[in-house]
């Protein structure tokens, strides 16, 4: 859309002096209303009063230019009137992007494999919001350039930073090639760089309305680049000092961050059956300042539980859907995977890998052309995990645009509890579906209905054959619970028809929400139950109560809710 539509005048908006008869009574604005009809011609009607205090008078619906110049000569020729106006049509800010390569970005907007992005768009676009992309650095872009702020370079080693020095302030990407084999430990490939934290950086908040290049998801967002991949990749303690210092943390040796992301991307990843302490305290520093942690669940095909920084807690996991809305065929997967988002598939499964067979079902983002060092800025498809991420990096910095007291768990339950479930399949669990933009949005931005929440998000684990149970303490309460209780429900397990799942009310009292159901192999339980409570008083410790009654597949209660 280039030009705002014209549309007719049908309707003008009349403030009368103070002190008039007209100003108080509606029963004189529509007396002169009539007047007004009878001098011009016109068929005029007073319609009802504004909130201001004006009169808003119809002119019926087949009134010219002519007419309407008529009527408003009229009004403004009475001494009775202070002004009028027309009531004038107002549009959708949230236009189709101009962007030349927009069409190819089905990740934001395709209904069936796209997050829903453009229709969020009227009511944030990231403004106020920053996003550390904690990666390779920057290679330098003007589809990015004005969107980017002042990052840091955490490599420690000068040999792996390439720059000639260690730790520095500037965030510039000096490449990640691999002139041979072996070169970064055995089965290590030969490669060109990557250039990996620029085609991220584009995803969440390329330069929009430009008339060139792509769209980002938060395009008024600001990125800050945080080097902390280069040669052979990086190291856990250069990645975590990252952490901290992204999230406004203090970090020995490095300035303070003037900048403070409360968005973190981590596109990054190494096997590992635990989470490191080192990543998991600066993941919790950085969540304490208010700071959301996003993490690629991996691309190994292979359960997410043995990558990390995925499987730590306090972060979203995001595995990776194809255009068809199936998971890709390389995503990690599993009960720690949150939420799902395009990844896209630059070739299929059983094509030569290192081919790009597909391209147009990649994720479509800003890049270099330099094999090596940095060259020509150009765009080209990516996929993977990597990709995924950043979409809900994205999302997250629209949510905290658009309502600034929002809170990590908050943006993360926003998030998942607004996905939808995938169009196509997804085996070993994809969290609760690809992530919504618009709906994920509208959620934070609409006043929620009258009632306190009490939550628990302690998790649980649930093993085979066990029955466990998490406690809320409901006080402040008056009387008995409602009839209509609201009992939210998110519990992550790989065959959710093991589960018989119980509310039990503060005298013991036990109501069955959930049935065991030998043939219901989908994964996780994460829905919202209604109880009549009416019975119980209010106030005392509840409980959700869940028994695993098979042998096989675990998993835990991730949080649940009670809404009075």
């Amino acid at each position: 859309m280039t030009a705002l539509p014209t549309a007719p005048v049908e309707k003008v908006i009349v403030t009368y002096k103070s002190k008039t008869a007209e100003a108080g009574s509606n029963a004189a604005a529509k007396s002169d209303a009539a007047a007004k009809a009878t001098e011009t011609g016109e068929a005029l009607s007073f319609e009802r009063r504004l909130a201001g205090g004006a009169a808003l008078v119809d002119l019926g619906d087949s009134a010219s230019k002519q007419d309407v110049a008529e009527v408003m000569a009229a009004f403004r020729a009475d001494p009775q009137v202070a002004s009028v106006e027309p009531d004038i049509r107002a549009y959708a800010m949230a236009v189709t992007p101009n962007d030349t390569d927009y069409a190819k970005q089905w990740d934001l907007f395709e209904a069936t494999g796209g997050m829903n992005v453009p229709a969020a768009w009227d009511k944030t676009t990231g403004s106020g919001v920053t996003v550390a992309v904690i990666d390779t650095g920057y290679a330098a872009h003007s589809d990015l350039a004005t969107n980017i702020v002042s990052g840091y370079d955490f490599i420690s080693t000068s040999a792996d930073a390439r720059d000639g020095n260690g730790r520095d302030a500037d965030s510039k990407d000096e490449g990640d090639w691999n002139a041979t084999d072996g070169e970064c430990g055995t089965g290590s490939k030969a490669s060109n760089s990557s250039w990996h934290g620029t085609h991220v950086a584009g995803t969440i908040g390329a330069v929009t309305h430009n008339t060139k290049g792509i769209a980002g998801i938060a395009y008024n967002a600001k990125i800050q680049p945080v080097r902390v991949l280069g040669k052979c990749g990086g190291s856990s303690a250069d990645i975590a000092d990252a952490i901290t210092w992204a999230s406004g943390g203090t970090v020995p040796g490095v300035p303070a961050n003037s900048t403070p992301a409360k968005v973190i991307n981590l596109s990054l990843g190494g096997a590992s059956s635990t989470c490191p302490s080192v990543y998991q305290n600066a993941i919790n520093g950085a969540v304490s300042r208010g700071t959301t942690v996003v993490v690629a669940a991996g691309n190994s095909n292979a359960n997410a539980s043995g990558f990390t920084p995925a499987n730590c807690s306090n972060v979203i996991t995001v595995a990776s859907t194809s255009r068809e809305g199936n998971r890709s065929y390389y995503s990690n997967y599993g009960t720690i995977v949150d939420v799902a988002a395009p990844g896209g598939e630059t070739r299929r499964a059983t094509d030569t890998p290192g081919t790009v067979t597909t391209p147009e079902n990649g994720i479509y983002s800003t890049l270099n052309s330099g094999t090596t060092t940095q060259s020509a800025e150009n765009y080209k498809p990516y996929q993977g995990t990597s990709m995924a991420a950043p979409h809900i990096a994205g999302l997250a910095a629209l949510l905290k645009s658009a309502k600034s007291t929002l809170t990590p768990a908050e943006i993360e339950s926003a998030i998942k509890t607004n996905a939808r479930p995938l169009p196509g399949t997804c085996t070993g669990g994809c969290g609760t579906g690809i992530a919504d933009t618009a709906k994920s949005v509208d959620a934070v931005t609409t006043t929620p209905p009258a009632g306190t929440v009490f939550t628990n998000a302690t998790d649980v684990t649930i093993s085979d054959n066990t029955t466990v149970s998490s406690s809320i303490a409901v006080t402040g309460r008056t009387g008995n619970a409602p009839a209509a209780l609201k009992v939210g429900v998110d519990i992550k397990h790989t065959w959710r028809g093991d589960l018989v799942i119980d509310l039990v009310a503060p005298d013991g009292t036990v109501r069955n929400l959930k049935a065991s159901s030998s043939s219901d192999s989908a994964d996780n339980v994460l829905t919202t139950y209604t109880v009549d409570a009416s019975s119980e008083l209010a106030n005392g410790t509840w409980k959700l109560q869940v028994r695993d009654v098979a042998s096989g597949d675990t998993g835990y209660i991730d949080s649940w809710s009670l809404t009075f």
